[in-house]
């Protein structure tokens, strides 16, 4: 089995191409995760328990099930109630809600480790409920989650594959169809291996050393 580098500078472009769909995904994903997760956090903290309670249980059924099981039956499924959306937003959509279950936990336990002095005293200074969160709690609960959402990016990132099986056309499924039609599975998918070891690895690194630091910090 000989491995044509010809093939591989003639794919290489379109591939490239591919790989901006999927950091384009994954970057639109976890925005969706970002937002969802502290939407998540605020209302299992919540002093209404049946907010609280369906949140919950809302978020382990999310947990609890294969994100391609939620793909198939957000794409599949939804249109036959009247829901239907283009597949690359149903796939950002489900990455963001698969994801924004598990961020929530990052934020709850960051928001967790602020000092009860803090929020005593907010309370003694009668400080507006906005102010505490923006001004004082969330900075501080921010800084120890960071290496916790790094790795949470880096796997949402490996996760957006899964989106091929829905006809999105990133990078995965950009290169079985290049080599569908040319036969050459080794090169094509050797190169996609590389492109993910390239974005990942550096950004794996990345994060360890601010978990170190942050360590090292406290």
């Amino acid at each position: 089995m000989n491995f044509d580098w010809l093939y591989v500078l003639e794919i290489l472009p379109e591939l490239l191409d591919a790989t901006l769909i999927t950091i384009r995904i994954a970057l639109s994903g976890y925005l969706v995760a970002l937002i969802l997760g502290l939407a998540f956090a605020f209302a299992r903290m919540s002093q209404n328990r049946m907010l609280s309670t369906i949140v919950w249980a809302f978020s382990e059924c999310i947990r609890l099930t294969p994100i391609l099981v939620q793909l198939f039956f957000a794409y599949y499924v939804l249109p036959e109630i009247g829901i239907k959306l283009p597949a690359e937003p149903t796939g950002i959509l489900v990455i963001g809600l698969h994801y924004g279950t598990y961020i929530s936990e990052v934020y709850r336990s960051g928001i967790r480790a602020v000092s009860t002095g803090q929020w005593e005293a907010t309370i003694a200074m009668s400080l507006p409920r906005p102010r505490v969160w923006l001004k004082i709690i969330l900075p501080q609960a921010i800084r120890p989650m960071i290496p916790a959402l790094g790795n949470y990016l880096i796997q949402l990132f490996k996760e957006v594959p899964l989106l091929s099986t829905i006809t999105v056309y990133e990078l995965l499924n950009t290169a079985n169809l290049l080599a569908g039609s040319s036969f050459k599975y080794l090169e094509a998918l050797t190169l996609v291996g590389v492109i993910f070891l390239a974005l990942s690895y550096p950004s794996s690194l990345f994060f360890k050393h601010l978990e170190a630091k942050n360590v090292n910090d406290y």
